[in-house]
């Protein structure tokens, strides 16, 4: 277990090293000044050149890159151009809303997903497999912020039981709590969980039909056990691998979706701040939460890595 540790560990670090430079990179070759932006269009050449002096532009790329690195090492994103604060103190701000609004989206996601799939699959080529495959097939083609307009015109313009968008927070004091929170993230998390439920429907039910045929179904069913333990305790856990797979993926997806459905729920999250640091050209700002949300990508194929070893062991076995 210790070699297998090692070697994704060694992976990740690699991966998140080459995603800082190409990060650094794409941005570094954009066209236009974060000085200009800041100072105004009406701003003098010599106001712009002091203001490109006071935020560093004027050295060389290289030598910025391994600042920020530097910076990142030591717990320091650098200073936001546009807000005046730290970058990691905005961060963290934004994270208590778009890491729970990924989460129970996920949560959703898997619910509905495992369900639909196993119930699919248990009913292969009848009216429900057919059924639950229409639905997912339309659930494909729904696109997000058109199914989140769609939810806030139905449950909150016409029934009036959620409202349509804003934050109240997490504690009391500030005029919110965790029940109108979780009430406020709820539409926005169905909304991202209808396209990857969906999907991993039908990657579930694929899965669960070719483990279906192997021996020791067969022979699960011949002791006697009922179809639904055979189904739930025997081959969704032999199913699971591409499962798990796809739903680290997803995951990961969610969390850049939520740029998109942060705007339309008009959510203080961390997809909204790079929605508004990019309009303000606040580069800094973009860089670190870009590279934050491919960390999390690299993070969470780490942890499916380590979720193989633990339903397989058969996997560590070979990698070693």
């Amino acid at each position: 277990m210790s070699l297998f540790l090692l070697k994704r560990l060694l992976t990740l670090a690699a991966t998140l090293l080459g995603a800082s430079a190409v990060v650094f990179g794409v941005l570094e070759v954009l066209p236009g000044n974060a000085a200009q932006m800041l100072m105004g269009p009406d701003a003098s050449p010599e106001a712009v050149q002091a203001m490109a002096l006071q935020l560093g532009l004027d050295q060389p790329a290289w030598q910025r890159y391994l600042q920020w690195l530097q910076g990142l090492l030591h717990g320091d994103m650098g200073l936001s151009h546009a807000y005046g604060s730290p970058v990691l103190d905005l961060v963290l701000e934004r994270l208590s809303i778009t890491v729970p609004l990924a989460i129970l989206a996920m949560l959703i996601t898997t619910v509905l997903a495992l369900t639909a799939g196993v119930y699919a699959a248990a009913r292969h080529n009848r009216w429900g497999d057919l059924g639950v495959m229409g639905l997912a097939q339309i659930g494909i083609a729904i696109p997000n912020f058109w199914f989140a307009i769609l939810l806030i015109l139905l449950f909150s313009v016409k029934l009036q039981w959620f409202s349509a968008g804003g934050f109240p927070g997490w504690r009391s004091e500030d005029g919110g709590g965790l029940l109108p929170a979780l009430q406020a993230l709820l539409l926005p998390a169905i909304a991202l969980a209808v396209v990857q439920a969906a999907i991993l429907a039908r990657i579930t039910r694929s899965a669960v039909l070719e483990v279906m045929r192997e021996d020791f179904v067969r022979t699960a069913r011949a002791k006697g056990l009922s179809r639904r333990a055979v189904l739930w305790g025997h081959v969704l856990r032999n199913a699971m691998i591409p499962v798990v797979t796809v739903m680290g993926l997803q995951f990961a997806n969610l969390l850049a979706g939520t740029i998109v459905v942060e705007n339309v729920f008009y959510l203080p999250g961390l997809g909204r701040l790079i929605f508004q640091s990019i309009a303000n050209r606040d580069l800094i700002v973009v860089r670190n939460c870009v590279l934050l949300l491919a960390a999390m990508v690299v993070v969470v194929n780490f942890i499916v890595d380590l979720l193989y070893a633990a339903i397989d062991p058969r996997l560590e076995a070979s990698d070693i």
